[in-house]
């Protein structure tokens, strides 16, 4: 029954952590495909791979469980960013999930029945099973626990429901393993291209260069021709490859922070609640009544607390009043209930009673008092947790193990931290009836019970319809052609967010943009949003100016952004005509001719083109690497200048002796990045219709 409750509490998230897994182990990364116009896809598809869909109903369960899961993980409630997260992570999981699936088909990889078996019971069993059955200190399967529990799914159907979930996630474990091993194995490295390898990163050059900079010649002076254009396109296509649709948009942002007059007036309300706060007779009552952020009313250790709060409030005594203070664009309080030292640590275990099976709270408490007695008298607490207890630690004889605070439920943390080591103690939780038995306590520090307010600084609603008005006038002036103009009439800042996907959380400047971006991907270019958005401080109105389709891009959508490549294109061409009319015989008489200095460069590798003063220069070094030692080099259009050089030597390293050695480094290198390369393959040889911007 370990399983059991174990599940219940974390079945939600067994499929999340194999997603997760699968992710990481395959670097998805931006190959994501964005499908024809959302509008026209089914109302309950949220994306099909290869024409397998993929359901809004299945989609959300998944995107809630990841949403759980990033709560767990960061705290906090959810915010967009934390949701597009989650979306990304559920949508990733399914193109896992399906273009894995149709791998392992195709290939004829399966988990056999005795394989399973060996997965749940045999000498190396699946991390999933060490995680629900395994001792957290020695991580040793109780394999005994997990045959039993396998053996009551015949009278359990919600345990069997368990066991076909966390099965399902053990096969797609073992088939990724099988998948990823088939890929290791697929790949070597030869002699040669060890020894290669490391003379790149081995070998010395020694050399000589003159440059003359790309800034040496105004941008103004130079204009680029159709053909500069068009060249530089097709010399550099695979740049423009788009791996997903995206928006471009400008927009104006009105802000709605407090004004000084709001400022003054939540300050004067604050001072008031202060004054109610330092009288009132029923702390945690009035805290829990007036504060924006609701802080348990119960022992804290120090550090909890905003750092302006801390170290002051831990520093008084019990009766106490410290506040307000202004940090964080909020005003915070605080009333010192008590203080005392209290456990880091304890270490406990409990037998959980089911009032509700017992007939009620009252009937319960009699029988865990009992159970004390029985205790008490000398009876086994471990044999007793493993007949009555319904939680799962019963099979562990109720052990817990060692928590601090703030990992129990209230009730349950009170007994045990506030008891001492071997007390017995009955409380009644959420959960049921606790009989606690306090095993040990561990270390000791000062803590607080504190009740606690804050309240946040906000813009009056005087405030905000300013702002609206004046969001709605603009959005009412303006259209596609004039947005700018009309922005800069009115004094107001153009905002621009460029290449936005459809599926992202985010853009610059604008803290909660996702139904923006959405009305974005269902609008043309030029259009003028009809709608003027509600941001955390500010209303915003957006203007689409681009739409940057799935592919290679087209030359004159990607015109603009190549411009200041092109400039320096031409910029090259007029360098190394400068130089070739020099007509210099060796690097000194350049230098003497271009008016420039000849630099000198020390001990340069071959795998880290990195040029002291001149950044990285992958043309210029992979040309000294490959020249010979005292010939004047043609000019090398490098990234931010053109260069000359002679090289003046090269030191080669000792031989290679132990190649094996060499052979496995690179192996292990390429196995790094062999799987997210696989999945990538698999992505772009697949039709992948991307519709989740149609639904978050």
């Amino acid at each position: 029954m370990g399983l059991m409750t174990f599940l219940r509490n974390r079945a939600g998230f067994i499929l999340v952590g194999a997603i997760g897994f699968a992710i990481v182990a395959f670097l998805v990364g931006d190959a994501i495909n964005v499908g024809k116009p959302f509008w026209a896809a089914s109302q309950k598809v949220v994306g099909s791979v290869d024409g397998e869909e993929i359901s809004i109903e299945e989609f959300g369960t998944k995107v809630d469980q990841n949403l759980q899961q990033f709560k767990q993980q960061y705290g906090g409630s959810a915010n967009p960013q934390m949701t597009a997260m989650a979306v990304e992570n559920a949508w990733n999981g399914e193109l896992a999930n399906i273009l894995l699936s149709k791998e392992y088909q195709r290939l004829g990889l399966d988990v056999s029945s005795e394989e399973l078996f060996d997965l749940y019971s045999g000498k190396n069993p699946s991390p999933l099973i060490v995680q629900y059955f395994g001792n957290p200190q020695t991580g040793q399967v109780d394999r005994a626990a997990v045959i039993n529990s396998l053996k009551q799914q015949a009278s359990n159907p919600q345990l069997k429901q368990q066991w076909d979930l966390l099965t399902t996630e053990i096969k797609k474990q073992s088939l990724q393993q099988k998948y990823g091993n088939l890929l290791k194995n697929s790949v070597y490295v030869t002699s040669l291209e060890a020894n290669d390898e490391y003379q790149n990163r081995n070998k010395l050059a020694n050399f000589n260069y003159v440059s003359l900079a790309y800034a040496s010649i105004t941008d103004a002076s130079v204009k680029p021709t159709e053909s500069d254009y068009s060249d530089y396109y097709n010399a550099h296509k695979s740049m423009f490859d788009n791996p997903a649709e995206t928006r471009s948009f400008d927009y104006v942002s009105f802000s709605v922070s407090p004004t000084k007059e709001d400022t003054a007036a939540v300050k004067a309300r604050v001072d008031k609640l202060a004054e109610d706060f330092r009288v009132s007779k029923s702390d945690s009552l009035f805290a829990a009544i007036n504060s924006d952020v609701k802080v348990p009313f119960t022992y804290m250790g120090k550090g909890k607390l905003d750092p302006q709060l801390d170290s002051a409030v831990f520093a008084l005594p019990a009766g106490s009043f410290y506040g307000p203070v202004f940090s964080g664009n909020s005003y915070k309080m605080v009333k010192v209930a008590d203080v005392r030292f209290s456990p880091d640590s304890v270490k406990a275990s409990h037998i959980l009673i089911d009032a509700a099976k017992m007939g009620g709270a009252d009937k319960a408490v009699k029988f865990a008092d009992s159970l004390k007695t029985l205790v008490q008298n000398g009876a086994s607490f471990s044999a007793l947790a493993k007949m009555y207890s319904v939680d799962g630690s019963k099979d562990k004889g109720g052990e817990l193990g060692t928590f601090a605070r703030g990992q129990m439920v209230p009730e349950f943390e009170n007994a045990a931290f506030n008891g001492k080591t071997g007390d017995l103690k009955v409380v009644t939780s959420q959960f049921g009836v606790h009989l606690i038995k306090i095993e040990n306590q561990i270390g000791s520090s000062k803590v607080a019970k504190l009740a606690y307010i804050e309240k946040s600084l906000l813009p009056s609603t005087k405030t905000q319809d300013a702002a609206y008005k004046k969001a709605t006038n603009f959005l009412a002036e303006v259209k596609g052609d004039n947005f700018s103009e009309v922005a800069k009439k009115k004094g107001y800042t153009v905002g621009v967010a460029d290449r936005i996907t459809g599926s992202q959380g985010y853009a610059p400047g604008l803290d909660n943009p996702r139904q923006l971006i959405r009305d974005a991907f269902g609008a043309e270019k030029g259009d003028v949003l009809a709608e003027v958005y509600k941001m955390d401080n500010a209303y915003v109105v957006a203007h689409v100016t681009d739409i940057k389709p799935k592919g290679v891009l087209p030359l004159e959508s990607v015109k603009k952004d190549i411009e200041p490549l092109v400039i320096n294109a031409v910029k090259a061409k007029m360098l190394i005509e400068k130089i070739n009319k020099a007509g210099a015989g060796n690097l000194n008489q350049l230098a003497q001719k271009l008016g420039t200095t000849v630099m000198p460069v020390q001990n340069i590798v071959f795998a880290n083109p990195i040029v002291p003063g001149a950044a990285q220069e992958n043309k210029l070094i992979g040309s000294v690497f490959g020249s010979p030692v005292g010939k004047l080099s043609k000019p090398v259009e490098g990234e931010s200048a053109v260069y000359v050089f002679t090289v003046n030597g090269f030191t080669n390293p000792a031989p290679l002796g132990n190649t094996y050695k060499q052979k496995e480094a690179m192996l292990q290198a390429i196995g790094q990045r062999l799987l997210g390369s696989a999945f990538a393959a698999l992505q772009e040889k697949s039709e992948i219709k991307d519709n989740r911007v149609k639904f978050y």
